[in-house]
């Protein structure tokens, strides 16, 4: 993707939420117009966005809610085969999800996400 690592875990690199994701989201971005659209990724992380809520509300029960997470990998791979989303876009996902370990984990994978999807509309523009 580039040369920042994308790394979740503590001490959070200064530059994840602004660089690093700037610089996934402009890769992501160059995929062809059909495939990535913003509102499609936007599901993905109105997704994790729940599941963050739900762990920081209710933290004794991440180890629950940690297979769900998980599962959204298998739903871009859904959206991979259907061609919604690109291989780059799922990497990214299979990437930042790979790295949840706590509900900790799971609060700077949100936030990356949400840097993402701004810079990342900001590159596409689309809907």
């Amino acid at each position: 993707m580039s040369e920042h690592e994308i790394k979740l875990a503590k001490p959070i690199a200064p530059e994840l939420f602004n660089g690093i994701a700037k610089e996934a989201a402009k890769t992501v971005a160059g995929a062809d117009r059909y495939r990535n659209k913003s509102t499609q990724l936007r599901r993905f992380y109105d997704e994790l966005v729940l599941w963050e809520t739900r762990a920081s509300q209710q933290p004794d029960k991440f180890d629950d809610y940690l297979p769900f997470i998980r599962m959204i990998n298998a739903k871009a791979a859904y959206a991979e085969g259907r061609k919604l989303v690109d291989r780059t876009f799922v990497n990214l996902l299979h990437n930042t999800l790979s790295q949840v370990k706590d509900a900790g984990t799971l609060t700077t994978c949100k936030l990356f996400w949400e840097a993402f999807m701004g810079f990342y509309k900001q590159e596409r523009g689309d809907n």
